[in-house]
């Protein structure tokens, strides 16, 4: 089954080269990416994208694609999760998704649409900046979670956030929506 997004093309992804589907997503996405890199400072092996991330509620299973992973010195410092409209009803998915892909609380979770972004401390929930020049650049970042002590997430929290995110990603997602995967 077809997805539900216009289809423009085919674009080259900024990151790893990879040809893709040409939508508005996509192409908000791709602006992401070269803003980490042109202006933020990031090498592109610094970031991994679209990766796949598994979140169950109860007998319901999904897969999900994470837009950027930031690593830096071999721990995930930063995610950022793209998703257009408004960005308030996205805070809680962005945190959710920071608490269940590296094993221990994220220090830092983004939501942008493209055109503006919330930057959240991982540990508080807080808007702690707004903007998408408000980003940390990898410098700051690396400032930000120096010496940062990484909360481990528990078996029941872990259990917890993947039914927030099932419910707010997969739940409320159209059928055709072809970046989840229900299993």
């Amino acid at each position: 089954m077809e997805g539900h997004h216009l289809i423009l093309g085919e674009l080259v992804d900024f990151l790893t080269g990879a040809v893709l589907k040409d939508t508005h997503d996509e192409r908000y996405r791709q602006k992401i990416a070269r803003l980490l890199i042109n202006q933020k400072g990031y090498a592109k092996t610094d970031i991994e994208p679209r990766k796949d991330l598994a979140v169950q509620a109860d007998d319901k299973k999904a897969v999900l694609k994470v837009d950027f992973i930031i690593t830096l010195a071999q721990q995930v410092s930063m995610v950022i999760k793209y998703g257009p409209g408004s960005l308030v009803t996205r805070r809680r998915p962005v945190l959710a998704v920071s608490r269940l892909v590296a094993g221990y609380q994220v220090p830092v979770a983004v939501i942008t649409n493209g055109q503006d972004a919330e930057i959240i401390s991982g540990s508080s929930g807080e808007v702690i900046a707004t903007g998408l020049d408000a980003i940390p650049a990898k410098q700051d970042l690396a400032r930000l979670t120096t010496g940062e002590i990484l909360k481990p997430i528990t078996a029941h929290q872990a259990e917890m956030e993947s039914r927030i995110l099932y419910c707010y990603e997969v739940d409320d997602s159209c059928e055709c929506d072809d970046d989840i995967c229900r299993l």
